[in-house]
């Protein structure tokens, strides 16, 4: 039976803009793409705004010659996140602009 998702939801001001995130999917096997990471969704507080995802990388660990099926689950540090997110924006994410949400691959965890 799967594990139930936790509810981690923060909020953070970058650069004058106040931001609410929550974790949008913990690390699952998909199929076709094998691991993905887990996500979070950032958005602007007040306004409907172009929304951010942080894709961040799968881990597996891998015991005795067994891939283990449900993968320790990381902290999530508020701290990283808030480095993440400007990260994204000088990446391009805009959080006053309008259009598809902005996917931002982040390279560590936010542990």
């Amino acid at each position: 039976m799967p594990r139930a998702k936790r509810s981690i939801e923060a909020s953070v001001t970058v650069d004058d803009v106040a931001l609410v995130w929550h974790l949008h999917r913990e690390q699952l096997w998909c199929p076709p793409d094998g691991w993905r990471g887990m996500a979070i969704h950032v958005r602007v507080a007040e306004l409907t705004r172009r929304e951010l995802f942080l894709e961040y990388p799968a881990f597996v660990t891998q015991k005795a010659g067994f891939m283990r099926m449900d993968p320790p689950r990381p902290n999530i540090l508020p701290a990283k996140v808030a480095a993440h997110i400007r990260q994204a924006m000088e990446a391009g994410w805009d959080p006053g602009s309008r259009g598809k949400p902005f996917v931002f691959e982040v390279e560590e965890l936010p542990s």
